[in-house]
């Protein structure tokens, strides 16, 4: 726990270098993270980012890192559906599939 707290700190304290070094606009990311110039500005040079926020500029840093995990995380979900008997059929699954893209269609047709 001590050495997350201190990578924390260590992250916190050079953000300004790791936004420099960024691949993306400065721009990009004060837009994506959703703070507001003015706020994301006076955070940097204060470096009093919350960890939140600290988190959402790493997701948009590092986009194949967190699409990583959400792949692991998924895979690791899935597996234990099946441990847990959590599954459905190919065939009602694709039946299932069949139906839903019938009442779209007839949507779409009555809307027209």
């Amino acid at each position: 726990m001590i050495s997350e707290i201190k990578n924390y700190i260590q992250i916190s304290n050079s953000i300004d270098e790791i936004l420099k070094n960024s691949p993306f606009k400065l721009k990009y990311i004060i837009e994506k993270s959703g703070i507001s110039e003015p706020t994301f500005f006076r955070k940097m040079k204060e470096k009093k980012f919350n960890p939140e926020e600290l988190l959402k500029i790493a997701e948009i840093i590092y986009p194949e890192v967190n699409s990583k995990d959400g792949i692991l995380k998924a895979i690791e979900e899935g597996l234990e559906d099946v441990k847990n008997g959590r599954i459905t059929e190919h065939s009602t699954v694709m039946t299932e599939a069949k139906e839903r893209i019938a009442r779209k269609r007839n949507e779409h047709l009555l809307d027209k």
